[in-house]
């Protein structure tokens, strides 16, 4: 009986580590000096389609887990995937034909904003900052941080056409437009089916993945700019409590690195339509519907449903273009949600750009959503009851 039990639970752990791995986000490994991803080997793949996968040499995959080459693969086993200067990049330099995937870093308990960039190549904490939309009081046990990015060959890599299941709104190294740019776990599967994606961390028990957008390839690049957006590119969270631009990035002419990278073909938007609102002079700008707003297609509904106050947060974003975003607590980042008010029958979809700040204003709040939204559901400044679906 004990023989039997122990098999049960290596057959278990292997095939949560095998879903592990399928799952949206590349969790990176290690610290400075010794940073990897992890890597579960499905069927057909060898030390070279390892190594395209990654954007790296398999001769240095092999020796830095300390095997050969001539040693063949087998499914279910785990692989480090080192970074290096070849597929690592936090400054947002890469090659035309390379594409920039996030990678991510779980934050620990007690663990904050230096000891993060001190454990990461001491990347600066302004691109952390910047890259997930927060600042370093913002810090939480448990949340998702982009890190780094990961380059790969776009026409080799089905990383590059999944966005290794994240998304960007901005490279590393993009000056201006503030806290502008931020992650979006939209995962996608791999369009190849052959190739599996590195180690990461399962979302929370019972909470739903964000819409996948197969599709939706991401293709970024650094811009000094501030930069604009396209839902084909990689969707992206923009703008926190901070009150910063929230604007979502697509690839454009790569000003720091020279390169230019061809823009994907423009989806059909919701056509506006302009009405009298109070709440859009927050924003400066004429009150806009949208039809429930840019992200309404991409909504997916898993079920899960709750109701409560919904308060509001000043951002530019979604006066022009539709795109609603919202900060909710226990919902996956860059989940879209569908907010109702009971009241009205008026209903907005929103895209989850982080949890509710942390402060005084957020207490009793079931959701917190950008004025624009607000706008479009008839709401002022204060307090409203919602329900939230997602």
């Amino acid at each position: 009986m004990r023989s039997k039990a122990l098999v049960f639970l290596l057959i278990s752990s292997f095939f949560v580590k095998l879903a592990q791995s399928q799952s949206n986000e590349l969790l990176i490994q290690g610290q400075t000096g010794n940073l990897y991803l992890e890597h579960t080997v499905v069927a057909k793949e060898n030390w070279y389609s390892i190594g395209r996968l990654y954007n790296i040499s398999p001769k240095e995959v092999a020796p830095f887990n300390k095997l050969t080459m001539a040693q063949p693969l087998t499914i279910g086993q785990q692989l480090q995937i080192p970074l290096t200067a070849a597929n690592f990049s936090q400054n947002g330099v890469k090659a035309p034909a390379e594409t920039l995937v996030p990678l991510y870093h779980v934050i620990q308990e007690k663990e904050w904003m230096y000891r993060i960039s001190v454990n990461h190549n001491k990347v600066p904490i302004a691109n952390l900052e910047k890259w997930n939309n927060i600042n370093k009081d913002q810090v939480k046990a448990g949340m998702h941080m982009i890190v780094g990015y990961l380059k790969v060959k776009t026409a080799l890599s089905a990383l590059a056409a999944g966005g290794g299941g994240g998304t960007v709104a901005a490279a590393p190294g993009v000056s201006g437009g503030g806290a502008t740019g931020a992650t979006a776990t939209t995962g996608a599967a791999s369009t190849t089916g052959a190739a599996s994606r590195p180690k990461a961390m399962a979302s929370d028990a019972g909470s739903k993945a964000a819409a996948p957008v197969a599709s939706k390839p991401p293709v970024i690049t650094a811009t000094v700019a501030p930069p604009v957006t396209k839902e084909t590119a990689a969707p992206a969270k923009d703008a926190a409590t901070t009150g910063a631009t929230m604007k979502e990035t697509i690839a454009v002419t790569g000003a720091s690195t020279g390169a230019a990278v061809k823009e994907e073909p423009k989806p059909v938007e919701p056509k506006p339509v302009v009405h009298t609102n109070p709440t859009a002079a927050t924003a400066g700008t004429p009150a806009i519907h949208f039809n429930g707003g840019y992200f309404k297609n991409d909504f997916t509904d898993g079920g899960k449903s709750t109701t409560g106050p919904a308060g509001i947060f000043k951002s530019t974003s979604g006066w022009q273009d539709g795109k609603y975003y919202a900060l909710m607590n226990n919902v996956p980042v860059g989940t879209i949600v569908k907010i109702n008010v009971p009241s009205t029958g008026k209903s907005v979809y929103a895209k989850i750009l982080g949890q509710l700040p942390d402060m005084k204003e957020s207490g009793g709040l079931t959701v917190r959503i950008s004025n624009a939204a607000a706008s479009e559901l008839g709401e002022g400044e204060g307090k409203f009851a919602v329900e939230v679906r997602y």
